[in-house]
């Protein structure tokens, strides 16, 4: 009974006890929960912040932006008078004017849409020359001239603004394959003349946004409104880049286009409307392959014995002397020409094209004449004048080293020269050098609109003044005649022309002087050079006295001789009827026009046979 009662008794005070420390407990635990509550509450803030936050964000990423892109930033609208110039679907730097609601570019963007307009800043006005006539406005009128023909005009044509020549757009498309259309809010202007960098066209889903860029979040430049025709210019995984019919380029989302898909439903792209009619070219063509033979005139004297000419030369058709050249800086020639000449070759049945040249005066600016209209037209009205006292067939124009910044004057002149030539019934032939890239600016291409022959000089590859080596390799005069075909000459138009000369190059040892210095140089050479040209028939003689060997270079299409005289070493590659032959094949195989040599005189008789087998 006793130990179940201390048992008892224990039992309650461990109870007891316990209920005390739980009290406890449950007051420390009370205690801290009131001090965590805020913290707690705190952080839960902060958590539903962050949420909110984050889900804010992620919505925000699919709403679209509202801010709208101002279009005279956009099109970089200056003053009231600018208008921005989209041109074949791309937003230029440029700007064009608006004057008396007329529109107006510059003559620089004028040049680079068409090269054939002419501005003469000497004589301020501007020329275009079709197929058939000149046309001339000048700055500051309404009226321009075709031929001596006044059209009335009501807008002034050319426009100069300080040291800007702007030209009315209304005029240049008469002229010019061109399509434009004029917009305002602000001003500018559509213009198209190449098709080829528009994907295709199709239409608007439904209404949209066009933005600056791809991205919903990108400006809004306009607002697309179902069935809205639009250009399409690039098409990508979600956008395509447009254009809209007003010139505002942009992107909109694929799903907005029809097809509503991942890309766009696509049809032709279509050509806006225009009125240009291009140039019809038409040439005066010898109904035989041409056979020509510069014969160098220097005086009266020569033209007495054409007789000889002709009789030593085989089968030429065509004859060209060297009769007129630039005689001053007012457009007027030297004349060496002789009536009893033509009527001589006239009785033979050969034709004879007068040559011009402006290398004979010194004192003569070509530059010059060739850049001021009036000087220009008095050099070709005297070039008729001539042909027409002469009564020749044709006029060969050699015109050579020109500068660059007279390339424009100068083909104006081959335009002018040409329309008096086809009005008098006469042909019309240019000599050129071989291409090159410094003298692009002679435009052969458009030479060959407007001239009938034109003639490749393929001949000087190496020159006096040059390191040593061949008058006109072979390879030198296919790449010459290939690459005049790819400057878009026609084949039969183009002429080849072959030397009947060989240069004799001299090698000459340097005297000594001591100058060490000079001859420890890596571009040290020990001797001197010079050459000399000379006919066919006197290399040959001087390789045969000097017992030199002849060897066949085939990459050269040349015989080459090497000989030692006096301590001079000549180092000769022979033109003759082998070589010849090789260019002759290069005619034939291209389908030319003919061929064309350099000059009466040096050449030995049995080039003709071979030239007669070749050109028939």
């Amino acid at each position: 009974m006793r130990i179940d009662f201390l048992l008892l008794e224990a039992g309650i005070y461990a109870i007891l006890c316990t209920d005390v420390r739980v009290g406890t407990i449950h007051e420390e635990v009370f205690t801290m929960r009131k001090k965590a509550g805020p913290v707690i509450a705190a952080l839960l803030l902060i958590i539903v912040i962050v949420l909110i936050f984050v889900v804010g964000r992620k919505i925000e990423q699919y709403i679209p932006s509202e801010e709208t892109e101002d279009l005279n930033t956009y099109y970089s609208i200056g003053s009231p008078d600018d208008v921005a110039i989209i041109l074949n679907q791309e937003l230029t730097e440029q700007k064009a004017k608006s004057y008396e609601g007329a529109v107006y570019i510059t003559y620089e963007m004028l040049h680079e849409l068409n090269s054939r307009f002419y501005w003469d800043s000497n004589e301020q006005l501007l020329r275009y020359t079709t197929a058939d006539a000149s046309v001339t406005a000048y700055a500051g009128q309404t009226d321009y001239y075709i031929g001596n023909d006044v059209t009335k005009g009501s807008t002034q044509i050319v426009r100069i603004e300080g040291d800007t020549v702007y030209v009315a757009l209304d005029f240049v498309k008469n002229y010019t394959d061109l399509a434009y259309e004029l917009y305002t809010d602000p001003y500018r202007i559509v213009v198209t003349t190449d098709w080829s960098n528009i994907h295709g066209q199709t239409t608007i889903r439904k209404n949209t946004q066009l933005r600056v860029k791809g991205g919903i979040k990108s400006p809004i430049l306009a607002e697309l409104e179902k069935a809205a025709t639009v250009n399409v210019l690039e098409t990508m995984d979600d956008w395509c880049k447009v254009s809209t019919t007003d010139g505002i380029i942009g992107y909109v989302k694929n799903s907005k286009l029809a097809g509503g898909g991942d890309q766009a439903e696509l049809s032709e792209a279509q050509m806006p409307p225009h009125s240009y009619e291009g140039e019809t070219f038409t040439h005066q063509l010898m109904d035989e392959p041409v056979k020509l033979l510069w014969h160098q005139v220097t005086n009266q004297d020569a033209n007495a014995r054409i007789a000889t000419v002709l009789a030593n030369s085989k089968g030429v058709n065509v004859l060209s002397p060297t009769w007129f050249y630039l005689n001053d800086n007012d457009g007027n020639l030297a004349d060496l020409g002789s009536r009893n000449y033509v009527d001589y070759c006239h009785s033979k049945g050969v034709k004879v094209w007068g040559l011009v040249s402006n290398l004979e005066n010194s004192d003569v600016d070509s530059t010059y004449v060739l850049t001021h209209t009036s000087v220009r037209e008095n050099l070709v009205n005297q070039i008729i004048a001539k042909a027409l006292n002469y009564s020749l067939d044709g006029v060969n124009v050699d015109f050579e080293a020109l500068s660059g910044d007279v390339g424009d004057g100068y083909i104006q002149f081959i335009r002018e020269l040409s329309l008096k030539c086809d009005d008098n019934g006469l042909v019309l032939s240019v000599d050129n050098y071989v291409p090159s890239a410094y003298t692009k600016f002679y435009h052969r291409g458009e030479q060959a609109n407007y001239a009938d022959y034109i003639v490749v000089m393929a001949y000087d590859e190496h020159y006096a003044g040059s390191d040593e080596g061949s008058v006109a390799s072979i390879g030198f005069v296919e790449n010459g005649a290939k690459d005049t075909l790819s400057e878009s000459v026609p084949a039969e138009q183009l002429i080849l022309g072959m030397p009947f000369y060989t240069r004799i190059w001299a090698e000459t040892p340097k005297q000594e002087d001591g100058d060490s210095a000079e001859a420890a140089s890596e571009d040290y050479v020990g001797y001197e050079l010079s050459s000399e040209a000379v006919s066919m028939a006197e290399a040959r003689t001087r390789v045969d006295a000097n017992e030199a060997p002849i060897n066949w270079l085939e990459d050269c299409g040349q015989n080459y001789a090497e000989y030692e005289k006096d301590g001079v070493t000549y180092k000769v590659w022979l033109e003759d009827a082998q070589s010849l032959e090789k260019k002759l094949q290069v005619m034939q195989e291209l389908n030319l026009a003919g061929g064309a040599f350099w000059k009466s005189g040096m050449e030995t008789a049995d080039v003709w046979d071979t030239i007669n087998s070749y050109i028939k």
